[in-house]
């Protein structure tokens, strides 16, 4: 039989980037099915996306062709007197700067001092986490999670989905359209927490600013009109507005972060040549959503602060610039501590000798999003750390994997032990 060692290594071969993801999950499906999962698959519709908020209003937007999602199912004495706890992990990666990796990033390599790093692109996120809610639901089949295994009544069910990296693609076709022929009771998404409770997540609104110059010949620079100084002041206007949330939007998960609602630019194009006064300018900028507010909410207290800078200047008042969303949009989330899952998640941690079980809050999105809107309360914990996704040379601590594999399993034990008189 496959190990979770083998099964993770395997996948991270897979080049799942771009949207690519169709025969990794037909991997995936043909594992599951090995392993006496009974599976199923479902491919997203773009008509249904389209009408949810996290997605852009055209269909012909976004990608579902060939990028399926697939689960497998494990039943447990009588299924339907017990509840049903999803185990979730996206198989999709983001792409790669191969020019920063000291190795192939679809060549697993144990690197470190005993060799006990895992290096691959989605190593940390998320494909180790998959693994272990694979190998944590086996485990629970075994009777490996606890000798009390015996008798419970319930599902797990594993998800593979597609295109977390592009709003949630599996994950909310999952929750709009239910591919199951029962319900879900609760979920656990096994994003890289460093083995912390994550009860709430972070929105995000993404945005487009264009601003217009005026282009000169750069030996008569003065007679043009550079965009460069307007976006400066749209920045550094944006930042106050960002250092004043951080001081006014409070939750009690979020103190500890430094900038707990953060603003990035993340992309600046200016100008078409050395020569030339640039007098185009094209930034895309992510803002954070705290737990509790909206997207619009936010969105539209930077859309005031842009308009002030505008005011407050000549050029841009007679050249004012566009800001509008663009690509997908993440809804903050969160669960409630009490709920049944969370109080689950933290025995398992403390049975498995993790002491920090406390909720935490993250300011990054995950698809527990969407199960959260759904109506189905989710936890998020796994192997890993955020600081290693999307970054070069990514890796995962591998004993933090078999960490996760045991309290993921004990985590459905009790959770399924504890609803079966549902």
């Amino acid at each position: 039989m496959t190990d979770i060692r083998t099964f993770t290594e395997e996948l991270l071969r897979f080049d799942t980037t771009d949207g690519d993801e169709a025969d990794a999950q037909t991997w995936v499906r043909e594992r599951l099915n090995e392993l006496g999962f009974e599976t199923y698959e479902w491919t997203a519709d773009a008509e249904r996306l389209a009408e949810h908020p996290s997605f852009p209003d055209d269909p012909g937007d976004i990608e579902v062709a060939n990028r399926p999602s697939v689960a497998g199912v494990l039943e447990f004495g009588d299924a339907d007197a017990g509840p049903t706890l999803v185990l979730n992990g996206h198989v999709d990666v983001v792409p790669v700067e191969r020019n920063l990796w000291t190795s192939d990033p679809f060549e697993p390599t144990w690197v470190g001092e005993e060799g006990e790093d895992l290096r691959a692109r989605g190593a940390a996120d998320m494909k180790s986490g998959l693994a272990a809610c694979v190998f944590a639901a086996l485990a629970l089949r075994e009777g490996e999670a606890d000798e009390e295994s015996d008798g419970l009544n319930g599902r797990v069910v594993v998800e593979s989905v597609a295109g977390e990296e592009e709003g949630g693609i599996g994950a909310a076709a999952a929750t709009l359209d239910n591919p199951y022929p029962f319900e879900r009771d609760a979920a656990l998404v096994a994003e890289p927490t460093d083995l912390r409770a994550v009860t709430a997540t972070e929105g995000t609104v993404m945005k487009r600013l264009h601003l217009t110059g005026r282009s000169a010949h750069a030996a008569t620079r003065w007679v043009g009109e550079s965009v460069l100084p307007h976006f400066e002041t749209v920045r550094h206007a944006f930042e106050a507005l960002e250092a004043e949330r951080s001081e006014s939007v409070t939750h009690p998960l979020y103190g500890e972060f430094p900038i707990p609602w953060p603003i990035c630019f993340g992309t600046v194009h200016a100008g078409s040549w050395s020569s030339t006064v640039p007098a185009e300018l094209v930034a895309e900028i992510r803002i954070g959503v705290a737990p509790g507010e909206t997207v619009d909410e936010v969105e539209a207290q930077y859309e005031a602060r842009l308009a002030e800078v505008v005011a407050d200047s000549e050029w841009l008042s007679e050249h004012p610039p566009t800001f509008e969303r663009f690509t997908i949009q993440f809804e903050p989330a969160e669960t409630d501590p009490d709920e049944p899952v969370v109080a689950a998640l933290q025995d398992g941690m403390r049975e498995t000798g993790l002491d920090e079980t406390e909720p935490q809050g993250a300011t990054y999105g995950a698809d527990s999003r969407h199960y959260v809107a759904a109506g189905i309360p989710t936890v998020v914990f796994g192997p890993g750390t955020i600081e290693q996704a999307h970054f070069p040379d990514e890796t995962v601590h591998w004993p933090d994997v078999e960490q996760a594999r045991t309290t993921i399993a004990a985590t459905a034990r009790r959770y399924l032990s504890e609803g079966s008189s549902k």
